[in-house]
């Protein structure tokens, strides 16, 4: 079964991530975030794995991020309302964002990919 892993052509993270993945041919499916963002239960499951931390599901850095308010809001906003604004926006999800049905990965780190793919 292929890795999924929603990237952003755009993204230098993402295009590491690729790399990554490529030199110890782990196999995936680059899933393209933007136009096809997690879903509700893909994201639920992540939270999960990010110990509740919904900040951690957003990218912070990202131009949507940002018109949207959202440091202001997110304090604010429950769970459900985040995750159906992450699923119907793949600008705001956090890249790479890999899910299996063993694990999950959110950003890039080389180690903690290290440590869980190899």
């Amino acid at each position: 079964m292929k890795l999924k892993v929603y990237v952003y052509k755009n993204c230098d993270t993402c295009r590491k991530a690729l790399k990554f993945l490529d030199k110890h041919g782990i196999a995936h499916e680059a899933i393209p975030i933007r136009e096809t963002p997690p879903s509700q239960e893909e994201l639920r499951r992540m939270l999960q794995v990010q110990s509740g931390n919904l900040r951690s599901l957003f990218n912070t850095s990202g131009g949507d991020y940002k018109t949207l308010g959202m440091k202001d809001r997110l304090p604010s906003i429950s769970d459900e309302e985040a995750i159906a604004l992450l699923a119907s926006n793949g600008n705001l999800v956090k890249r790479p964002f890999v899910i299996s049905k063993d694990f999950a990965l959110i950003g890039f780190n080389e180690e903690t990919w290290k440590t869980t793919l190899l």
